[in-house]
C-alpha cells in the first residue's frame, strides 16, 4: 500500500475512457459527486505515455475503454501502454474495469487475467431490465445493501472462474450470471463490475454506491 492509500485524503483516480461512445455528462456526474474520489478522465494513450511518477501517483485506475487491438510494438504508445497495465499489478494500484471494458483487448492475456475470463466471447442486449442479488453482503463493497432492480445493458460471456469471488448476480436469461466479482492479480486489488452502459443506470443510487465502494476497496480504503 502506498503513503497515499494510507492517507485520509480523497483517492485519486484515473478514469480511462476511450473506443467506445457513451453520455458524457451523465457519466462525469457520477464520478463529479462521488464522496471521497476525485477522478481524472483521460484517454488510455495520455496514461500510457504519462511518466511513471504521474501513474504511480493515482490510488485507484477504473477503465471504461473498449480498445480492441493489443498494445504492441509498432502501434502509437503500444509498448507504454502495455508497460503501465503491467506496472498497475506490480504496484499494488487498485483496478476497476468497468462495463464495456470488460469487453476491451480480448486477445491480449494480461487483460484476461485482469478480468478473469480467458475466452471472452460475448453478446450484448440493451435495456434490460436487471435483478440484481447480493451473493455476498459480508464483502466491504456490497455489506448492507439489499437486492435491486434496474435497467442496463446485459452481456452473455462465460463467467469467471474460481479465483474470483462473486458479490453481485442476476438471473437475467440475456445476461452472465455475474454481475460483479473481485480478483488479486499480483499486487493489484481488482473489481470487475459488469453494470454502466449509460444513464439509466448511472442514476441507480446502488449501482452508484458499489462503484464508490468498489473504487474505494480497490485503492486499499476498505
Amino acid at each position: 500500500m502506498t503513503s497515499s492509500q494510507s492517507s485520509g485524503h480523497n483517492i485519486k483516480l484515473a478514469l480511462i475512457v476511450g473506443h467506445h461512445p457513451f453520455d458524457v455528462p451523465a457519466l462525469y456526474d457520477v464520478f463529479h459527486h462521488m464522496p471521497g474520489v476525485d477522478a481524472y478522465p483521460q484517454a488510455m494513450d495520455t496514461f500510457g505515455s504519462s511518466a511513471p511518477q504521474v501513474r504511480g501517483s493515482y490510488d485507484c485506475v477504473a477503465f471504461y475503454n473498449m480498445h480492441l487491438q493489443t498494445p504492441a510494438e509498432g502501434q502509437p504508445f503500444g509498448p507504454q501502454i502495455a508497460g503501465a497495465i503491467c506496472d498497475l499489478t506490480q504496484s499494488g494500484t487498485g483496478v476497476v474495469v468497468l462495463h464495456h471494458a470488460l469487453l476491451a483487448y480480448r486477445d491480449w492475456p494480461l487483460w484476461d487475467e485482469l478480468v478473469g475470463i480467458p475466452q471472452r466471447t460475448f453478446g450484448y442486449y440493451p435495456n434490460e431490465t436487471v435483478r440484481v442479488h447480493v451473493a455476498d453482503s459480508s464483502h466491504p463493497i456490497t455489506a448492507g445493501l439489499s437486492d435491486w432492480e434496474m435497467t442496463d445493458e446485459t452481456y452473455t460471456m462465460p463467467e469467471p472462474g474460481a479465483d474470483s469471488h462473486v458479490l453481485l448476480t442476476t438471473d437475467n436469461p440475456n445476461s452472465m450470471s455475474s454481475l460483479a466479482w473481485t480478483r488479486q492479480v499480483g499486487q493489484a486489488r481488482v473489481l470487475c463490475f459488469e453494470s454502466g452502459h449509460d444513464n439509466l443506470t448511472y442514476v441507480d443510487p446502488n449501482f452508484r454506491e458499489v462503484l464508490r465502494r468498489g473504487i474505494l476497496w480497490a485503492a486499499g480504503r476498505e
